[in-house]
């Protein structure tokens, strides 16, 4: 059988050939891609010369080059555009790759080389080769290279069981998210806008049921129903809805949430710390759990008293407005609204004609080439994974190849929730010449409708902006090898290059490139623009603490190991003081939690925080020196956006802006200083 995942691509640019591969093509893919990389690994361990960069770091970084195409393939599908029966494979491919790279890392003979290497770096010229090497040797020995056998077999044990459990949790919470439908009658859409109205009827009407409105679990749709809708009843279920997802029932994930932060101390314990948090903090720009609690604990004084007269304030028009005396969470979103639009005379939804998708996606192209000089050339021969994606060519000044980014805007029920950024090819070496990379952006925003484009929130339009941000990191990449390129960083500096493009939404000259009305051309007016700047710290106590919750949330399950009974109590008791409502049974955040248990961010998600310290502290330079300043960019490009993991990201920061970053930017900018 013709496999197009073991072949070398013909398709331009070396791109994935998505039309062609089958979900048949990927478990013979696997095995064949593996049996590959044991022989080249085979060929480097046993290798009868002596160990040098060349014959031991360089040939490893090179290897196993087949295996990366084919689970990148797979995995970037797996979120992207998967029915339940390609998931399935994960059962499958998630413990073979799992055992393969605990084969890798145990090697013993492999590891004694890369050590033999290492003993003699200081023979080493090039700063990549010698940066190369460090996290190699660094990588093998996290991952249990020098542990006794015993404990070798029982790390080995706990990976491939951790294999298993993120795929699960991702699969029952995309299954809970589409198994709900609030299906609705004319009389329930009172207090929507026209765009939800649409949406909800379309969604319907691809249900076969034309004479229905839907509002599901993605959203695009139960959004602006929680924020217009007058129904409180409603808007109570789909609340309840939410917070109980994954909380028991027919897609629980409290067991394997338990499972997977026990088996990743157990983990870290083995490799000689005392948990987690310190084993992943060791490679983090915060270092220590000190620090994150200093950092969040710093941030929840500044912003609690701020949240909680955002709630006073809303409790007071909720009863001005409509009796309300017990305000609940269901209502937060709806009165807060209401309450913009007194503070403000400012309707978020007037905002949508303005921000037409496709409008909105050559603005972050047009301020990508007034500040880094690229330009993105539409492709119609880049083979897609569904008919939504758009495949652009980026190019530099000189009509240079930079890369390839694929645009895939939309939700559906084949493709996960959230938004991402994911590098199908990673710049750096490969067959004997540095390529370029493949980057795609996906995001689940508000769709098209018969009657209208696709039309999107200011929030959604940052959430391109902060994706884009992500790709420009890996697009801009310029580094020798592809372990130490793009965004193979550390975890609280990743976010850096995102969060910092999200200020260029507030800013006029930003605006005035994309936002133009939809039917009149009509550029987006100066009271518009002049709201959406006065409105910024909206509710910023508020959000601030959301984040913060999440990010205490995040430690209590990492930062020490627990004996947990009851995950409710659990989980209330770590949050307790980042919430402004009762409890409510059933509800549970770390159920859909995917971020920490499905994602990169266990230990981690206090990194969102870290960076937008740094992104405000830097944007403060873009803001003196002009925020299309090309001298200012061209620094944080070549400080930052194109040097990969080359230096400490401390480093990178200063090269860029001079000194360490200070958290006064951060507190102005939302409003939270002290007065």
């Amino acid at each position: 059988m013709h496999n197009p995942l073991l072949v070398n691509s013909n398709e331009p640019f070396g791109t994935i050939p998505f039309n062609k591969i089958k979900m048949d093509h990927f478990i013979p893919a696997l095995d064949a891609a593996i049996d590959k990389g044991k022989k080249e690994l085979d060929e480097i361990s046993s290798n009868t010369n002596d160990p040098t960069f060349k014959n031991t770091i360089l040939a490893y970084e090179l290897s196993c080059s087949s295996l990366e195409k084919v689970a990148t393939s797979y995995f970037h599908l797996f979120g992207s555009e998967s029915n339940d029966a390609f998931k399935s494979l994960a059962d499958k491919i998630s413990p073979k790759l799992a055992k393969f790279e605990s084969d890798i890392y145990l090697n013993e003979k492999l590891f004694k080389r890369i050590q033999i290497v290492y003993n003699q770096k200081g023979f080493i010229q090039s700063s990549e080769d010698l940066r190369l090497l460090e996290i190699v040797y660094k990588k093998f020995k996290r991952n249990g290279a020098d542990l006794s056998k015993k404990d070798k077999e029982n790390l080995r044990n706990l990976d491939n069981e951790l294999s298993t459990l993120s795929p699960k949790f991702s699969n029952n919470s995309l299954k809970a998210t589409n198994s709900f439908e609030l299906w609705l009658n004319k009389e329930d859409l009172d207090g929507l806008p026209e765009m939800a109205k649409e949406a909800a009827k379309n969604a319907a009407k691809e249900k076969g049921k034309g004479d229905k409105w839907l509002i599901t679990l993605q959203f695009p749709s139960f959004g602006p129903f929680m924020k217009f809708s007058k129904r409180r009843d409603l808007r109570e279920k789909i609340h309840r809805a939410m917070v109980t997802q994954c909380n028991g029932g027919e897609f629980d994930n409290t067991s394997l949430c338990k499972k997977i932060a026990n088996l990743k101390h157990q983990r870290a314990e083995i490799l000689g710390f005392d948990n987690y948090a310190d084993y992943i903090l060791e490679e983090r720009m915060a270092e220590n759990q000190k620090n994150i609690f200093t950092l969040l604990d710093n941030l929840y004084d500044a912003s609690i008293s701020h949240a909680k007269n955002d709630l006073q304030q809303i409790k007071e028009i909720a009863q001005e407005l409509d009796n309300i005396t017990d305000l609940k969470p269901w209502d937060f979103s709806y009165y807060s609204e209401k309450l913009k639009q007194k503070l403000y005379d400012f309707n978020e939804d007037s905002l949508r004609p303005y921000f037409q998708s496709e409008k909105v996606i050559k603005g972050v192209f047009e301020i990508a080439n007034k500040l880094y000089g690229l330009r993105f050339v539409i492709l119609n021969n880049i083979q897609t994974w569904h008919e939504d994606v758009e495949v652009y060519e980026v190019l530099d000044e000189k009509d240079s190849h930079i890369g390839l980014l694929y645009v895939d805007l939309f939700p559906r029920e084949t493709k996960r929730s959230g938004a991402w950024m994911n590098p199908l090819k990673e710049q750096g070496l490969e067959n004997n010449k540095i390529v370029r990379p493949h980057i795609s952006l996906t995001c689940n925003l508000t769709k098209p409708t018969n009657e209208k484009p696709s039309l999107l929130t200011f929030n959604e339009v940052v959430t391109i902006f902060h994706e884009f941000g992500h790709c420009l990191h890996g697009l801009l990449a310029d580094r020798k090898y592809k372990t130490i390129s793009g965004t193979n960083v550390y975890w609280d500096f990743v976010e850096l290059p995102s969060q910092i493009m999200e200020n260029w939404v507030g800013e006029t000259k930003a605006l005035s490139l994309f936002a133009n009305h939809y039917e009149s051309g009509e550029l987006i007016p100066n009271e518009l623009v002049q709201k959406i700047k006065e409105s910024k710290n909206f509710l910023s106590g508020t959000l601030c603490l959301r984040q913060l919750s999440f990010g205490y949330l995040d430690m209590a399950w990492f930062g020490k190991k627990n004996s947990i009974e009851n995950l409710e109590d659990f989980e209330w008791n770590a949050m307790e003081k980042t919430t402004l409502f009762d409890k409510i049974p059933g509800a549970s955040m770390s159920c859909k939690f995917g971020h920490i248990f499905a994602g990169g961010y266990s230990a981690g998600y206090y990194s969102y925080k870290w960076a937008e310290v740094l992104e405000a502290d830097a944007f403060e330079k873009f803001k003196e020196d002009g925020i299309f300043n090309k001298k200012t960019a061209a620094a944080f490009k070549d400080n930052i956006l194109s040097q990969g993991n080359i230096k400490h990201p401390m480093d990178l920061y200063k090269a860029f802006k001079g000194r360490e970053p200070k958290v006064e930017a951060l507190l102005k900018r939302e409003g939270l200083l002290s007065q």
